[in-house]
């Protein structure tokens, strides 16, 4: 793309932003450098960076502490020469920053399949790491373990330098001695150790002289005893250093071996570094993507320089119904800021860059912008501003194609009015023609009439507030800036009279169409008043659909809940009635002798059978029976007789009637209803006269055994806690023992093992299982187990 409207646009400022944003000087540098370019896809590609960056910026940011500029130090290493500690240290720190970007995007579970495939090209040099990690300390030394010989040598220095200050010190505490020195201090002179000794005793120290205190009072003098320690220290701190430049040039060569994957490493660095300094930036404006397309939709636009406490967002279109967008308004009135808005958030788009615009936002990608925007007038070349606005025309003209942005700013301007529109109009036609996108601002009227009456290009204009005399900056698409110089002179308190006046000097075409403008300004207020009051209310009709369906959800779960318990009661019954019928049944098999043992056994079973049934039916009728009946009559509802509760989708039978309500029995579950929530189904049997004592001692027999039905052969637990698991599991087994149950199958699932261990520790403790094992792999394997009663 060419460059030239990139300052006029203020770009540099943009990228001035996001180089701030960034951690590291690669990242920074390629902030700064950041281009635009004008490949569709391409730029879609950079966009989808941009997006998987942002994504996981919201969640946590890579670790690019320790990414270190290590640039010379390569230079240096690659032209043969040993980098130092430090900067060996700071190849280890960048190091340990790619270690810790490659496992950032390994970990993280945010979606952002081409940045983690990029990381994944990160090639962690583990040998290297640990030769420098191994060597170099965190304050940029050679540690004592680099090598052997390092740390023998190391161990000897301090060795002798302990020797001599050990030696040293006899001599300062020698009471013979103590008047001879100045202080009882040791210190350093040409890095050996030496005493300050009293110019008058300095024949009473042998050693050799080394300085003398600026008064002559205090000569420094090494004793004679530790010449040759120190002499050994001399020797001991020179290998060190040959030493440690022996382990360095090792280190640089190491390097030296690995700089091209480095170089590769560091650029991935660098362009991460770059995209999260996009998403910090995107957080910052608020800024959203971009979405691509032929044409320019903007919604909400804002100047990405402007604080946002002070910025106006514009909505822009550009290039679906219309290619040029001619804009009128007063000065200062935001005509400007609106064209730089679009020129700006173009670039960015194009850069890879969110831009500061409503969520949606769409924008076409173009080859070239170009943009004549203020007052360029060159003193150098003499040239007025008419003729150094022609002159940048000119050169637009030229090159300007169908897939470019043109921005004019005061087209025609800084001449006379009548040919300045003429020549405004001839440009603008010729851009027409080629089909460029482009917006221009005017003051002249002809325009206005132009563009009404050309195909392609669209009137618009920044709202101006007649009663504050001060501009809203928002730009109105359709309309034309009609002329305010009358309103705003008679609130300023110029005389009617010249009002008047100048009313009757102009045209009376000039002022019917300004008339026009008036009216179409005042029909496109009441339009938008009435689109506000119609959204209100298609907000509060979603408003009041959505609390109708909570409504709805609400009484569903209700009624869900109410069965559920209904039926939680009735098979709590139906269990405790089983245990009943069971007892009896024992009972009677201790009653008969053997010969009838076959008997018995059949009865018993023909019993269970018919409770079964029973049961089923039972179970049938609550859930799956639908019947609706008919309006009850009162006068003729009777207690006993069968109603259908419409709230509860149950029948029950009437206990009590009371004045606009029914006491009813479902199940075995009691409650009140309202008349009018329940249909008629059929009247209840007539009381009988009270039957024979032997006669109910059968019926009471039979009606214990019909309590009871046959226990299943299985349960599931999964889901329960373990507690809750042994309360079940017990009464299973019970109800199981009792109707003749020798195996049941018991389902705790897989899971973590808690549950299945639990209910293992709790069957060996019941006295009623003799043994349990994993049930068949048909039957679960080990999610469920095979127990077998006693």
């Amino acid at each position: 793309m060419q460059k030239n409207s990139f300052a006029t646009l203020e770009f540099d400022k943009v990228l001035t932003r996001l180089r701030d944003c960034a951690s590291s000087n690669f990242g920074k540098e390629l902030a700064i450098k950041l281009e635009p370019v004008d490949d569709v896809e391409t730029v879609r590609y950079n966009l989808s960076l941009t997006t998987e960056a942002v994504k996981i910026f919201a969640v946590s940011s890579p670790p690019f502490g320790g990414f270190r500029d290590v640039r010379e130090t390569f230079k240096k290493i690659r032209l043969g020469s040993v980098a130092d500690a430090e900067e060996l240290l700071d190849v280890l720190s960048t190091m340990y920053a790619m270690r810790q970007v490659k496992s950032f995007f390994k970990a993280t579970e945010v979606d952002a399949p081409q940045l983690k495939a990029r990381a994944h090209e990160i090639e962690i040099l583990g040998n290297l790491e640990r030769q420098l990690d191994n060597a170099i300390d965190e304050h940029g030394t050679v540690r004592d373990t680099a090598s052997v010989e390092l740390q023998k040598i190391r161990r000897d220095l301090k060795s002798a330098q302990s020797r001599i200050k050990s030696e040293i010190f006899n001599i300062l505490h020698d009471a013979g001695k103590q008047k001879f020195f100045q202080d009882a201090i040791v210190t350093m002179r040409g890095d050996r150790y030496v005493l300050p000794v009293k110019l008058e005793y300095k024949s009473q120290v042998a050693g050799i002289v080394h300085d003398q205190s600026a008064t002559g009072a205090t000569v420094f003098i090494e004793p004679l005893a530790v010449v040759n320690l120190n002499n050994t220290v001399k020797e001991l701190e020179a290998a060190d250093r040959h030493e440690v430049a022996r382990i360095l040039r090792n280190l640089s060569d190491a390097v030296r071996k690995n700089l091209d994957t480095l170089d590769d490493n560091i650029k991935i660095l660098a362009d991460f570094d770059l995209l999260f300094a996009k998403a910090k930036l995107a957080r910052d404006m608020n800024a959203t993507e971009p979405v691509l397309e032929k044409f320019t939709d903007l919604k909400s636009a804002r100047h990405p320089l402007i604080p946002s406490n002070e910025v106006v967002p514009v909505d822009i279109q550009l290039g679906e119904k219309f290619s040029m967008l001619l804009v009128t308004g007063p000065n200062t009135g935001g005509k400007t800021v609106s064209m730089k808005t679009l020129g700006l958030l173009a670039l960015m788009t194009q850069a890879g860059l969110y831009i500061p615009a409503a969520f949606g936002s769409r924008i076409a990608v173009f080859t070239n912008i170009f943009a004549d925007i203020g007052d360029e007038q060159s003193i150098e070349q003499s040239l007025s501003t008419f003729s150094a606005h022609m002159k940048k025309i000119v050169a637009i003209l030229d090159d300007v194609t169908a897939t470019d942005l043109v921005l004019l700013d005061e087209i025609g301007a800084g001449t006379d009015p009548d040919e300045g529109a003429a020549l405004a109009m001839s440009i603008l036609e010729r851009l027409l023609a080629i089909g460029a996108a482009t917006i221009a601002t005017t003051h002249y009227s002809e325009l206005k009439t132009f563009a009404y009456s050309t195909d392609g290009i669209e009137n618009a204009c920044v709202e101006f507030d007649a009663e504050t005399l001060r501009p809203t900056f928002r730009l109105l698409i359709g309309i034309p800036g009609a002329s305010n110089a009358f309103a705003i002179s008679r609130r300023l308190g110029l005389p009617q009279s010249l009002i008047l006046r100048a009313k009757q000097l102009i045209t009376a075409d000039h002022e019917n169409f300004e008339k026009i403008l008036s009216a179409l300004e005042s029909e496109r207020l009441l339009y938008e008043q009435r689109n506000a009051e119609i959204f209100e209310r298609q907000q509060q009709v979603v408003k009041h659909e959505k609390k109708i369906a909570e409504m709805r959800d609400e009484i569903a779960r209700t009624k869900g809940d109410i069965i559920r318990k209904a039926k939680e009661k009735s098979a709590a019954l139906v269990r405790e009635t089983k245990r009943e019928a069971e007892e009896i049944i024992a009972a009677l098999k201790e009653q008969f002798d053997d010969s009838g043992v076959k008997r018995r056994q059949q009865v018993i079973q023909q019993s269970r059978d018919k409770l079964r049934e029973a049961e089923i039916d039972s179970a049938t009728g609550i859930i799956a029976d639908k019947f609706v009946g008919t309006r009850i009559n009162r006068d003729k509802l009777s207690v006993g007789d069968t109603v259908y509760i419409k709230p509860l989708d149950q029948k029950g039978t009437v206990l009590a009637i009371e004045d606009d309500s029914l006491s009813v029995q479902i199940g075995a579950v009691r409650t009140t209803v309202k008349v009018s929530a329940c249909r008629f189904v059929s009247h209840g049997q007539q009381e009988m006269s009270p039957p024979s004592t032997s006669t109910n001692q059968n019926r009471g027999s039979l009606g214990l055994l019909q309590k009871t039905a046959t226990v299943t052969r299985s349960i599931d637990i999964r889901g329960m806690t373990v507690d809750e698991a042994e309360q079940v599991c017990g009464k299973f087994i019970d109800d199981a023992q009792l109707s003749g149950l020798k195996q049941i199958l018991i389902i705790h699932g897989k899971g973590t093992g808690a549950l299945r261990i639990g209910v293992h520790n709790f069957l060996r403790v019941n006295g009623s299982v003799a043994n349990f094992q994993f049930a068949d792999q048909d039957e679960g394997g080990t999610g469920a187990t095979l127990v077998t009663i006693k």
